[in-house]
């Protein structure tokens, strides 16, 4: 009963943070051109309160990261354009992955367990693919832009991925993508539009981010081979692997069906 009400307090303090959030139309302050009528002003508290403007990012970032609110990367080229590409790259690398923590051990604590116990055939492939595989598969997600962050920390909490392994594959995965905005975030005085601080190179980088687990995939497989052919006996278990186009988790005996209820 305990901790039914904790998780009641936990749902209604999110629920209240975020409805501030919004109700006062704080999204407002999380736009470019906000930013650019503003830089002057940021940039000299920064001059005269480095830490205290450090700590109030760090803790800022922190918050939007575990509770999925929207505008990440403006408040990272905002950081960048005041801060320097360096101190914004390593203050928000740790900000971001504490977030996702926090938002991974809440969906965990609050939903886990609960749809772990009730189906747990259904997660069964889930977890032995997590268990086998799942800092590749988890890294592979980080990489590539294609899914929210947000959704990524929320569902790998109804795993059974350790706390360990999604820290340092959240860390490492989302570090290019932090430099990249970073980098572009310096540029930001010189823009009139979002699209404008995109150079070449930095498209290019993304796409060069997006490459690297088709590679790592490809990498993964080979050691597969070699390991069959050395430990035959090992490999005739089933095993969990990729689907390259959609990242659904399978099983050689049996593909993992969709949840019905």
């Amino acid at each position: 009963m305990r901790q039914l009400y904790v998780r009641i307090y936990l749902l209604l303090g999110c629920s209240l943070l975020i409805g501030v959030f919004f109700a006062f139309d704080l999204q407002q302050y999380l736009t470019l051109e906000h930013i650019k009528s503003h830089h002057a002003f940021y940039k000299q508290y920064y001059a005269q309160n480095p830490t205290l403007t450090l700590l109030i990012y760090f803790v800022f970032l922190l918050t939007l990261t575990a509770l999925s609110i929207p505008g990440l990367s403006i408040v990272i080229l905002a950081a960048a354009s005041i801060f320097g590409f360096p101190v914004t790259l390593v203050v928000t690398s740790f900000a971001d992955v504490f977030g996702s923590i926090l938002a991974f051990l809440g969906s965990r604590y609050l939903f886990g367990k609960k749809l772990q116990d009730r189906h747990p055939i259904r997660l069964q492939a889930v977890n032995q693919g997590i268990a086998k595989e799942g800092a590749l598969y988890l890294l592979s997600l980080r990489l590539i832009p294609l899914f929210p962050c947000f959704l990524i920390n929320l569902l790998m909490g109804l795993t059974k991925i350790p706390v360990t392994t999604f820290y340092w594959a959240t860390q490492l995965g989302k570090l290019p993508h932090n430099a990249i905005y970073a980098n572009a975030g310096t540029q930001i005085s010189k823009s009139d539009s979002l699209l404008g601080i995109f150079s070449p190179e930095v498209v290019i980088s993304f796409l060069l981010i997006g490459a690297f687990p088709l590679f790592a995939k490809k990498g993964l497989r080979w050691a597969k081979v070699r390991k069959a052919n050395y430990f035959p006996q090992e490999t005739q278990q089933p095993c969990a692997e990729y689907r390259q186009d959609s990242f659904q988790i399978v099983e050689h005996s049996g593909e993992w069906r969709k949840w019905g209820e």
